[in-house]
């Protein structure tokens, strides 16, 4: 792996960022055309297939895969897509979303006995600083089921990261490809069982090209091309070097969000943001600071 970042790996770093960053805005759009659960289940369904007809599956255990899918699809864009329908604004779904940091931190406390430095518990004060301002200052767009969903989602992607983990030293890309085959089914149930199944057939024949395009978006932009670069770059760099980009996505997300779907962005938004993104940027970087300068005389 290389210490330093090519401006060409950097670009690319930023590209996917903005994919994903944006991609809350282009869910906002195509939840007025598919309800939830059925955007998030064609989401993972042409994320699998056709394109495991071309990547190897992983070597790992069935049962890793299948509670890897469960956990992202179900339970991570399950809740997110779902929250967004009324109950939050794709700018701060973005921002939330991000604590899955904090959770995966805290859940390698107690699963893994991860020592915890006082500067990350620092990162996880100002960040909770952050999700609290936005609870206080909730309005028409931004309410407490809201967030908790969100946070929700947050806590199944960060139990993910932890299956993923297990699982050892895997192609990302295979293992997001093939984990979609186990997230499609239960997504496409709870959609079937909460809207019924003329509500879900009637959803995709009368859809538009803005909703079809976004549901494609999703599955190869955001969850092919995205994780897949993603992988690409953290096999040729450290993850202390690359992970700090994922600051990112909530800047991309609340950005667009306000120059798309002009989602005001008042003040308490941009402490919340501030405070969020603050933490997050101590947690991903304080350690690598904290060794660097506590090496030195």
């Amino acid at each position: 792996m290389t210490m330093t970042v090519s401006w060409q790996h950097l670009l690319l770093a930023v590209l996917v960022m903005a994919i994903w960053g944006t991609n809350f805005t282009i869910t906002a759009l195509a939840l007025q055309e598919f309800p939830p659960l059925v955007l998030a289940a064609l989401r993972f369904l042409f994320a699998f297939f056709p394109v495991a007809l071309f990547v190897r599956r992983p070597a790992v255990a069935w049962s890793n895969l299948a509670a890897y899918g469960v956990l992202i699809g179900l339970g991570q864009f399950g809740l997110m897509f779902f929250a967004m329908t009324r109950f939050i604004s794709p700018g701060l779904a973005s921002l939330v979303i991000q604590t899955q940091a904090i959770f995966t931190v805290l859940l390698a406390v107690v699963l893994t006995r991860e020592h915890v430095r006082p500067m990350q518990w620092l990162a996880i004060l100002l960040a909770a600083a952050g999700v609290a301002v936005i609870l206080v200052h909730r309005d028409g767009q931004t309410t407490v089921p809201g967030v908790a969903m969100i946070l929700g989602a947050a806590m199944c992607w960060s139990v993910a990261n932890m299956v993923s983990r297990a699982a050892g030293q895997v192609d990302m890309l295979a293992y997001v490809v093939w984990g979609s085959l186990f997230s499609f089914p239960p997504l496409m149930l709870a959609a079937v069982l909460g809207e019924g199944w003329g509500v879900v057939i009637q959803s995709m024949t009368n859809a538009t090209w803005i909703g079809w395009s976004s549901v494609f978006w999703q599955a190869f932009a955001n969850a092919i091309f995205g994780y897949g670069i993603w992988a690409w770059l953290l096999s040729r760099h450290p993850a202390a070097t690359i992970a700090p980009m994922s600051l990112l996505v909530p800047v991309f997300g609340m950005l667009t969000s306000a120059l798309v779907l002009h989602e005001p962005m008042q003040s308490w938004k941009l402490l919340a943001a501030a405070l969020v993104l603050g933490g997050l940027a101590l947690g991903l970087m304080g350690p690598k600071l904290a060794a660097r300068f506590g090496a030195r005389p």
